[in-house]
């Protein structure tokens, strides 16, 4: 079906990336969904989440996490109401699959704050230890079978590597040895391809079983995960998740299964969607070909919330 013909909505969750405190201060503390959000977060964390998130350091604190998520559900309700969103689905691909939960209505919001930080607190711990030496690497215009090839050369000489993430038809993330990342550097760009961030820590990969149990035992210790209201779209396979024990499981594969964003949105095709709307600071997931070419796109942003409406809503 061409766009024009799908008529359903989806909201997506992107995944995390750097987000300045500057660029989400003034949405926290002023659009209405987000202060009743970080009022109810304050409550269950004990804390001022936007004085903790304005003096940490790091981009990937626990409050920065908070924050993200706390963001991201608040910009969703917004544009439901602002923007006319009716969503039949919802994906969240990486770390946004937290958000997801929350939203489709499969966790309740206080204990997806508590889950947010708890899963950053291990995250930290576990690999302060564990697999110090791997980082991840995203990279752009490398076809899937130019990767291929180089990764076949790493096959050759034994190295450890995973495919953490395919987010478009030439765009991967790769997690490997720090001791190979300039070595990979090089080769990608002596075939055309555009090396681009370095993540630590790393995410999505079976080598990361010992973190997923951990996960669980800690990070979802005593919540419950209700059926949700709105289905949920896998971002490891497209799959359409419609329980609470499966969103739980999604959450959980997270640590350890790639991301693979062409099938979530292959599956969002599937079931008539035409319009994303993309609630949170994304660079990345809704910016991509295959998203912008098959889809409607709208980046439902803060400045985009903080933009001054004319009455009713029209612009």
């Amino acid at each position: 079906m061409d766009k024009e013909t799908r008529t359903g909505h989806a909201v997506v969750f992107p995944g995390m990336g750097p987000t300045r405190f500057d660029d989400v201060a003034r949405f926290m503390t002023i659009n209405a969904q987000a202060r009743q959000l970080v009022a109810a977060a304050d409550e269950r964390l004990g804390y001022s989440l936007v004085d903790r998130y304005r003096d940490a350091e790091g981009d990937y604190s626990e409050y920065a996490q908070v924050a993200f998520l706390v963001n991201s559900v608040a910009l969703a309700r917004w544009a439901e109401e602002a923007l006319g969103c009716a969503p039949t689905v919802c994906v969240g691909p990486s770390f946004g699959n937290k958000a997801a939960a929350i939203h489709s209505g499969a966790l309740d919001f206080a204990d997806g704050v508590t889950m947010t930080a708890r899963f950053a607190r291990v995250l930290d711990d576990y690999f302060a230890t564990e697999h110090p030496e791997v980082v991840t690497l995203s990279f752009a215009r490398t076809p899937s079978e130019t990767l291929r090839k180089i990764l076949d050369e790493l096959d050759a000489e034994g190295e450890w590597y995973d495919v953490t993430c395919q987010v478009d038809d030439d765009f991967a993330m790769v997690a490997l040895s720090h001791s190979r990342l300039e070595w990979l550097r090089q080769r990608l760009r002596g075939v055309g391809g555009l090396p681009l961030y370095v993540m630590r820590p790393p995410m999505h990969s079976p080598a990361f079983a010992g973190l997923r149990r951990r996960i669980e035992d800690e990070a979802l210790a005593g919540l419950d995960f209700a059926d949700p209201r709105l289905p949920v779209v896998s971002d490891h396979d497209g799959k359409l998740l419609t329980t609470g024990a499966e969103v739980r499981e999604l959450v959980l594969d997270g640590c350890v299964r790639a991301v693979r964003w062409p099938d979530a949105l292959t599956a969002l095709r599937n079931l008539g969607v035409g319009r994303l709307f993309v609630a949170g600071q994304d660079a990345l997931f809704g910016r991509v070909s295959v998203a912008t070419r098959n889809f409607e796109v709208t980046a439902v942003d803060p400045r985009l919330a903080l933009r001054p409406r004319r009455r009713g809503g029209a612009r």
